[in-house]
């Protein structure tokens, strides 16, 4: 009889177990279900925003432009290099819905002010724009303050004063490395980024359907 016992008390084990497992298992699905949710979420607003700006900027010249989701092999060619990253318009937003949730979308913004900041034209416009990505970016407790070494924020405020399109060349370059070697890595680590690489599976139809 105890035998008999100890048998029954396994299989209760087990089942409990068993149990334990697939509500687990269920738990971890509605996780990762509740993330990828909230990354699409976060990049439709991205997309969104990026689209409005361009309506503006292009309404002149009668030209719109959508911004479908990516294929997987378009996707995966973002994992060759970060450049192929940024220089798409689906992947820089999505990246920079990652930045934003892990609170560091400062320096995605800092490096898109300074491409924008070097294509200016204006010598009034150029001082304009780099006392605005001073006071956002590098002063002391600045609203979006990037993280770089005291020396390169001495040297950029000085630069401001007769500013030239090289301005922040040092401060971009080490946010971008600092991007490409933390940020970047992880991105394409996340489900988000797993799951825009995902190839549907064609399925058959049966026969005589």
């Amino acid at each position: 009889s105890a035998l008999f016992l100890a048998i029954q008390h396994g299989r209760r084990m087990e089942r409990g177990g068993r149990r334990r497992s697939e509500a687990e298992e269920a738990d971890k699905g509605r996780m990762k279900r509740t993330i990828i949710k909230d990354w699409k979420a976060r990049l439709s607003y991205f997309l969104q925003n990026s689209s409005n700006s361009n309506k503006r900027k292009s309404k002149k010249a009668g030209k719109h432009r959508n911004y479908f989701r990516p294929s997987p092999e378009e996707a995966q060619l973002w994992s060759e290099a970060f450049d192929e990253l940024l220089a798409n318009k689906y992947g820089l937003a999505a990246f920079r819905a990652f930045l934003k949730s892990e609170f560091c979308e400062e320096n995605i913004e800092f490096w898109l002010a300074c491409e924008d900041f070097k294509k200016t034209k204006s010598p009034q416009k150029l001082t304009s724009k780099a006392k605005k990505i001073y006071n956002d970016f590098i002063e002391k407790e600045a609203p979006k303050e990037i993280n770089i070494d005291f020396q390169t924020k001495n040297m950029i405020a000085q630069n401001i004063q007769e500013a030239t399109h090289t301005c922040f060349s040092a401060a971009q370059k080490r946010v971008y490395s600092l991007m490409e070697n933390n940020s970047y890595p992880r991105f394409l680590e996340s489900e988000f980024y797993q799951e825009l690489c995902k190839k549907t599976p064609i399925t058959r139809a049966a026969p005589g359907t």
